[in-house]
C-alpha cells in the first residue's frame, strides 16, 4: 500500500537561509522556521508552544531564498518529513528530522523589501526537488463528462 508523506507549515524564518553550492552546481539551502500554537489552560492562562522545523531547499527554490528570505519573514512551506542520521564529532550516533521543500511562498515578514512598506503578499511560489529523487510527471486525463462542450446536464443536483 501506498502511503502519503506531506507537509504544509506557515511561520518565520529563525535566521537568514544558509545556501551552499555542490560540485555538480546543484544550490541547497538550509533554515529553521518557528510555529507557535497558542491555547488556554484550564486556569485560564495563556499557553504558547513553539515548535523549530528544519527546513531544506534544492535547484531553484534554493536560489530564490537565497536571494529573498531573511530571518523573521513569513514563508509557507509544502514538503515531505525526512530523517536523517549522522554522527557526530565525539562519535554519537544522533538523528533529525528535515522537512525538504517542493513548494514555497513568501507571506511577507519584518524584512521584507529592505525597508519599504510592502503589504506581504509576495508569491514567489515554486516547486524543486533534487533532481535524483524527481519523479515524472503525468497530466491526469480529463474525463469525457467534464470536457469543454459537453452540454449533457446528468447531473443529479
Amino acid at each position: 500500500m501506498a502511503g502519503v508523506n506531506k507537509v504544509i507549515l506557515i511561520g518565520n524564518l529563525g535566521s537568514d537561509p544558509e545556501v551552499r553550492y555542490l560540485e555538480s552546481g546543484s544550490a541547497v539551502a538550509k533554515f529553521s522556521i518557528a510555529t507557535t500554537d497558542s491555547y488556554t489552560n484550564k486556569n485560564g492562562e495563556k499557553v504558547e508552544n513553539t515548535e523549530w522545523h528544519r527546513i531544506e531547499l534544492w535547484e531553484g527554490l534554493a536560489k530564490v531564498a537565497e536571494k529573498y528570505l531573511k530571518k523573521g519573514n513569513s514563508v509557507y512551506i509544502e514538503g515531505r518529513i525526512r530523517t536523517d542520521n549522522w554522527t557526530d564529532k565525539e562519535g554519537v550516533q544522533k538523528s533529525g528530522v528535515t522537512i525538504r521543500a517542493n513548494s514555497m511562498t513568501l507571506l511577507g515578514g519584518p524584512n521584507t523589501g529592505g525597508g519599504e512598506n510592502n503589504q506581504g503578499n509576495q508569491g514567489y511560489a515554486q516547486s524543486s526537488a533534487p533532481k535524483q529523487n524527481q519523479a515524472p510527471r503525468s497530466a491526469d486525463p480529463i474525463p469525457p463528462s467534464m470536457a469543454a462542450g459537453n452540454d449533457d446536464d446528468d447531473l443529479p443536483f
